[in-house]
């Protein structure tokens, strides 16, 4: 008998050194201790290298011409062919549904592969146009606006002779909004628009004029997408939120758009929306190549610097991850220079460089509009747009009254399209 009890004795403090052991380990920060043949691998290690070889670099974009002679050859017609009206005769009887839908309280997302402009027109003049006022929106055309869509609304007759403390987009949605809040026996409206996806639809005063009429009972809303990540362009409070009831002059707590979604599939061609982009490039974004009669083509006579190429679409991709002073701080310099071509009397604006402004005098209106309050501010708001070839700097002389100078690389009239779209986001 004593020698288990010994035994045991033994095995517990045995057992106690293991735990004071463990504890002792857990207590460690560094659990895991790289051993010398750990660190003889990571410094043999060779340092890790990234190619400088760019795709646009090495491939030249097509050319307007290009692009057109390689879809010259004719393409293979299908074995079986889709008639032309089929996308019509297949969503057709789905109408009558669309339409209880709406009188039910929601809104309506189509989605799905081809072009659905042709049939929610057709679903817009033969089932809304006899229910209530309609308003198409083709937000995928380059000069279109909120205020446009807004303005369009407003030609309904009575909207008009309700107040409006302010001409701003807000305002002008409030008004419309308690305009069909006050009238709903004798008025309807349906906004039918295509692609709600665009870039003019993305912005926080969009959203916010487009969430306030989407939960009117009496404003039913119609609305196309194309892209697959549309529907993370809403929260999921604003996609599922239902219509509420009316709230005159106050402000609506909950916003949403209560949408309803549909399969559209058409497997139409996107002709109509298509006929605005560039084709030269993939993703109609700035290119880089050479070639000086490429150049003067694509840039629609403004000579590229550096070979850098800049067209309007690329011009609205980099003005829309920039942020809101960068684009005041754009807006200014591209007003500056407008006014320049104005004075001279030139319509077209092709060679941008000689409207250059200087950087002292646009440091000065960036104070004075508290842009920017010292040089590094404003240095780096332009560098995102230098990066990209938006904005060209230059030195100008070497004597006194020299400093550098800064451009815009646009023709005129896209420079005046770029700055409306601009100034209808603010």
């Amino acid at each position: 008998m004593d020698n288990i009890e010994d035994d045991l004795s033994e095995s517990a403090s045995d057992g106690s050194d293991v735990d004071g052991n463990a504890q002792t380990n857990a207590g460690q920060t560094k659990l895991i201790v790289g051993t010398a043949f750990d660190a003889y691998f990571l410094q043999s290690l060779p340092a890790p290298r990234t190619s400088a070889n760019v795709f646009s670099t090495l491939v030249q974009p097509l050319t307007s011409d290009e692009y057109s002679a390689a879809l010259s050859p004719e393409i293979p017609s299908f074995k079986y062919s889709i008639p032309s009206n089929w996308a019509e005769t297949y969503h057709r009887p789905s109408f009558g549904r669309f339409a209880r839908e709406l009188e039910e309280g929601f809104n309506l997302l189509f989605y799905g592969l081809g072009s659905k402009r042709a049939i929610l027109n057709r679903f817009a003049s033969d089932f809304c146009s006899k229910r209530g006022h309609v308003v198409i929106a083709n937000s995928f055309q380059p000069n279109f606006s909120l205020k446009e869509l807004l303005s369009s609304i407003e030609r309904v007759p009575g909207i008009q002779n309700l107040p409006l403390p302010s001409s701003n987009i807000e305002k002008q949605a409030r008004r419309i909004y308690d305009f069909f809040a006050l009238f709903p026996a004798k008025h309807r409206l349906f906004i039918v628009i295509h692609n709600i996806d665009a870039p003019i639809f993305r912005t926080t005063k969009a959203k916010s004029c487009l969430l306030l009429l989407a939960l009117n009972p009496h404003i039913h809303l119609v609305a196309s997408v194309d892209r697959i990540n549309a529907p993370l362009l809403w929260s999921s409070t604003e996609l599922s939120a239902r219509k509420q009831e009316i709230d005159l002059g106050g402000d609506v707590s909950r916003r949403g758009y209560a949408w309803l979604w549909h399969d559209l599939t058409t497997l139409s061609p996107y002709d109509i929306e298509l006929c605005h982009a560039d084709h030269s490039s993939i993703s109609g974004a700035s290119v880089v190549h050479k070639g000086a009669a490429r150049n003067q083509q694509e840039t629609g006579g403004v000579t590229p610097v550096n070979g850098t190429l800049m067209t309007e679409t690329a011009a609205q991709h980099i003005l829309a991850s920039v942020t809101l002073k960068a684009k005041r701080l754009f807006a200014v310099l591209g007003t500056r220079q407008i006014q320049s071509m104005d004075d001279i009397s030139d319509a077209a604006g092709a060679n941008a460089q000689q409207y250059a402004l200087g950087y002292d005098i646009l440091f000065s209106v960036a104070r004075d509009n508290f842009i920017a309050t010292n040089d590094t501010a404003i240095r780096s708001l332009l560098g995102e747009f230098k990066d990209h070839g938006l904005v060209m700097s230059a030195a100008q002389g070497s004597g006194p009254g020299s400093g550098e100078v800064l451009w815009i690389p646009l023709r005129k009239e896209r420079l005046v399209r770029i700055l409306k779209s601009l100034d209808s986001e603010q």
